[in-house]
C-alpha cells in the first residue's frame, strides 16, 4: 500500500492544498493521502494558528466525500512540538511505502529540520514545482552531507543512498497561502472560493481568525 504523507499547519485548510493532493494522489497512484496536521509548528508562528481542534476539523470537512484522503490527528495527540521524522517513525511501523508531500522551497530548508538526515530513511519524497520551472537545481540547493548521498536517477529523479527515491514533480500553481485566507479574514473579507463552503462555514461559526 503507497501512502501519501502531507504534513503542514493548515491554518486553514485552502483549496490550493487540495488540489496539489489531488493531482500528486492521481499521477503517483496514491491509495491514500493522509493529511497531518501539526500540533505546534516548528518553523511557524504557532500564536497566530488556531487550535489544534478546530484546524482538525476544518481539514476533515474539507476532505469529506474523498474516498482517497484522510485526516490523521497523530501530531495533534502526541502534543508538543511536531518533528517529522517522529511521524514518519511511527507511520513505518503500519506502512512499507511512504511518499512525504512537500513544497520545493520547504525541501531546499531540510537541513534545518530536527535530525533531518534521518528522516531519508524512512520516505520517500514528492518535491512540489511549479509548472514552468522546469529542471530544478535541487541537488545544489542542499546541504554537502545530502547532495552527496544523491544519485540522478532519470528526469527530475534522484536516489538516496538509503534508497529512498526524491521525484521533482509540476503540480498546477494556485496562489493562494493560508496567509492571505487570514489576512482577508481579520479585514473581515470574503473567503469564498479560496477555502472549500464547509471550512468556510466552520471559520464563520467559530469566529476564526478575526483578531
Amino acid at each position: 500500500m503507497a501512502i501519501g504523507v502531507f504534513g503542514g499547519t493548515f491554518n486553514p485548510v485552502h483549496v490550493g492544498h487540495l488540489r496539489v493532493a489531488e493531482e500528486i494522489r492521481e499521477d503517483f497512484r496514491l491509495d491514500t493521502v493522509y493529511f497531518i496536521p501539526s500540533h505546534l509548528p516548528p518553523h511557524k508562528d504557532a500564536n497566530c494558528a488556531a487550535l489544534p481542534g478546530d484546524r482538525l476539523i476544518m481539514l476533515k470537512a474539507a476532505i469529506r466525500g474523498n474516498p482517497f484522503f484522510k485526516a490523521s490527528d497523530l501530531e495533534i495527540k502526541r502534543g508538543g512540538v511536531s518533528y517529522t521524522i517522529e511521524t514518519l517513525k511511527k507511520l513505518g511501523r503500519r506502512f512499507d511505502d511512504i511518499y512525504f508531500i512537500i513544497g520545493i522551497d520547504a525541501f531546499a530548508l531540510i537541513d534545518t529540520w530536527y535530525h533531518y538526515e534521518e528522516i531519508f530513511y524512512h520516505t520517500n519524497f514528492i518535491v512540489m514545482t511549479r509548472p514552468a520551472s522546469g529542471r530544478s537545481n535541487i541537488p545544489e540547493a542542499l546541504p554537502g552531507r545530502l547532495r552527496a548521498r544523491l544519485a540522478a536517477h532519470g528526469d527530475n529523479v534522484y536516489r538516496h543512498q538509503s534508497g529512498k527515491m526524491i521525484y521533482l514533480h509540476a503540480v498546477t500553481k494556485i496562489d493562494i497561502s493560508s496567509t492571505k485566507v487570514r489576512a482577508l479574514l481579520k479585514d473581515a473579507r470574503s473567503v469564498k472560493y479560496l477555502v472549500p463552503p464547509s471550512v468556510e462555514k466552520i471559520i464563520i461559526e467559530r469566529g476564526l481568525y478575526r483578531s
